[in-house]
This record gives C-alpha cells, sequence and structure tokens, in this order.
C-alpha cells in the first residue's frame, strides 16, 4: 500500500503544470486525406481580354459554344483544392434533387502550373500561382483574371446568338469558392455588362470562411493584426482587375442580386480550412457566426435596404453537398419559395 501511494504521488510531482491549469485550446483540425485537385476539367472557353487571350477549363454538361433550349445556367466554382470535378458532380446531383430541365451546369476549373503536368494542353491553357483565388492575373500565357474569365462566361451566356433562351444566370460558390463568388460579386465586372441583356444573374455565397469588408470595422477587435483590412479582407493591395474606390464598389454590390446561403451547423471554430488568421478572426469565430455579422453589418450600413438576401439552411454544417441538395439550397438556387429554410430574410 505504501509502494503504491509512493508511486502515485511520483506520477503526479512529475505530471505538466500546465494539466493541472486551463485546459489547452483544442488544436486545429488537419486537412482530410486525400483531397487533391482532381481531374483535369475536360472542356476549355477561349477568354479575349485587352491583356491577351488564354483557354480556360471547365467541366460542363453542354457547352459554352451554345445551347438552342438552355433557359437557366449555373455556374458552380470549386474551392482552394480546385477539384472542380467535385462542384461538378455536387451540381449534377442538385440539378437530379431539383427535376431541373434546360439547365447548362458549367463548373470552371482555375488550373495551376502543376495541375497541367502530365497533360497534353495547348500551350494557350491559362495557369495561374497561388493566388488565383484572390483575382490575380494568370502566369501564362496571359495577365488574365480569374474574374475576367468570371467576365467572359457570363457575356458568352447572355450573348442570344448563341442562347437564345437563356434568362437566368446563378453563379454559386461554396467555401473558398463562396469566398471567390463575394469578392467577384463586389467587384465582377460581368453582371454590368451584361445589364441590359434581359439575363438575370444571381450570386449565391455559400459559408465563406470570410468576406470582403468596405472600410475598418469588424465584428470583432482587430488591434495589433496588420493584415486585417489587406486584400481580401479589404482593398488594401488589390490585383489590377480592381481599379475603382471601394465605396464606389459598395454602391454597386448593394444593387446586385446576392443570396448568403449559411448552414446553420457550421460552426466548428477549428474546422480545418477555416481562416484562423487574425484577420479572419475578427470577422468571427466561425462561418456561420461570420455570415450572420455580415449580413448585419451591410444593414447597419445601408438601413434603407439592398437588393440582398440570406437564407439559413438548418442542421448542415460545412458540407457542399449537403447544402446545395437541400431543400433550402435547391430553392435560393432554383428560384423557388424558401420555406424549407429556417430563415429567409432581406438586408
Amino acid at each position: 500500500m505504501i509502494k503504491t501511494l509512493l508511486l502515485l504521488a511520483l506520477i503526479v510531482a512529475c505530471a505538466p503544470l500546465a494539466s493541472f491549469g486551463a485546459p489547452a485550446p483544442a488544436p486545429k483540425e488537419t486537412r482530410p486525406p486525400g483531397l487533391t485537385s482532381g481531374a483535369l476539367a475536360n472542356r476549355s472557353f477561349l477568354v479575349s481580354t485587352s491583356e491577351g487571350a488564354g483557354l480556360a477549363r471547365y467541366f460542363g454538361n453542354g457547352s459554352l459554344d451554345g445551347s438552342q433550349t438552355a433557359t437557366r445556367a449555373i455556374i458552380i466554382v470549386h474551392g482552394v483544392l480546385r477539384n472542380a470535378d467535385t462542384y461538378f458532380a455536387t451540381g449534377e446531383l442538385t440539378l437530379h434533387a431539383a427535376h431541373a430541365d434546360d439547365t447548362l451546369l458549367i463548373a470552371p476549373q482555375f488550373v495551376e502550373a502543376g495541375d497541367l503536368k502530365g497533360h497534353d494542353v495547348p500551350a494557350t491553357t491559362l495557369r495561374w500561382s497561388d493566388d488565383w483565388a484572390g483575382g490575380a492575373p494568370a502566369i501564362a500565357p496571359a495577365p488574365i483574371s480569374t474574374y475576367s474569365v468570371f467576365d467572359a462566361m457570363l457575356d458568352r451566356l447572355a450573348d442570344r446568338t448563341h442562347f437564345p433562351k437563356l434568362s437566368s444566370i446563378v453563379v454559386v460558390g461554396h467555401s473558398a469558392g463562396g469566398q471567390i463568388v463575394q469578392r467577384y460579386a463586389v467587384v465582377g465586372n460581368g453582371p454590368s455588362l451584361i445589364a441590359n441583356s434581359g439575363v438575370r444573374v444571381h450570386l449565391i455565397v455559400s459559408n465563406p470562411s470570410s468576406y470582403l469588408y468596405f472600410g475598418e470595422e469588424r465584428p470583432y477587435a482587430h488591434r495589433g493584426c496588420a493584415d486585417f483590412d489587406q486584400w481580401r479582407y479589404g482593398f488594401v493591395g488589390a490585383p489590377p482587375y480592381v481599379d475603382a474606390a471601394a465605396a464606389a464598389y459598395e454602391r454597386r454590390y448593394i444593387a446586385r442580386d446576392v443570396t448568403y446561403l449559411l448552414g446553420t451547423a457550421d460552426t466548428n471554430p477549428r474546422e480545418w480550412d477555416l481562416d484562423t488568421s487574425c484577420a479572419g478572426e475578427a470577422q468571427g469565430p466561425y462561418r456561420f457566426a461570420r455570415g450572420k455579422a455580415y449580413a448585419a453589418y451591410l444593414k447597419r450600413r445601408h438601413p434603407a435596404g439592398t437588393a440582398q438576401d440570406y437564407a439559413f439552411v438548418p442542421g448542415v454544417g460545412h458540407d457542399n453537398r449537403m447544402m446545395f441538395t437541400s431543400a433550402c439550397g435547391i430553392a435560393v438556387i432554383f428560384d423557388r419559395p424558401r420555406s424549407a429554410c429556417s430563415v429567409a430574410q432581406k438586408i
């Protein structure tokens, strides 16, 4: 008995002091294994700009060359992994669940140079460095912004000689794809360029890690955070595509048809690809909180109202397929009544 007590005392004496204080914060989740950029998209589309031209790659259930029957187009945007094949598959499941006919599904792929290794593709294929998600210029064959690719796709889809029956374009992204869509909704020229075409552009921002703000205000303190207002959190250091002041972009943004589609269970503050930088944390502890805070931010700045709204998908976390194939997700994407959403309100 004495030996046992002495052994226990020795164990206690040798235990780390930290174990008797406040528990250490849970480590951030590790990146799930097996996630890569996936298959190289099997279609290409020529993007011509004043900076030059290049081929953007995409998956599709049809072609950007044209369709005589399509009445709606959905552009579904991949996230940081560039796995456009995964998002194209999500899009196909969503179309099936919605019983959607005459819908063209496009999943663009913003490839990095390494994604093209081992593939026999034209030298004119556009490729970017790892800052493509922020609208940076391509590294070859011409300095074309990722945002210019969206501009070109919207322009083609609104062309009546190629798509005579098209009346609606939906641009939707989840997670990092949601970040891309939100920034494009702010600075993208495409919706304005086709404003008189009779084609509606609806931009759906789903569960992004962060949002683009128009000034220094944030929901949480950012003292000592040097990059809280750097691009893509704010406008400091924005890429060449962004050529106007924040105030001008804000005036245009609030008039655009934007929906924030948020999962009520996307509440993990240590999720593997959540932005936990000080700039990200200044926007909120997790994605659902950040989305609600951004909607409230816009409402404070524009009490007379905006053209935007938000919808909450009940019980869904950080999962693009569950978000988009949910009854609420389908209602938002296909412009149907939103009774399945736990909340659906204008901003």
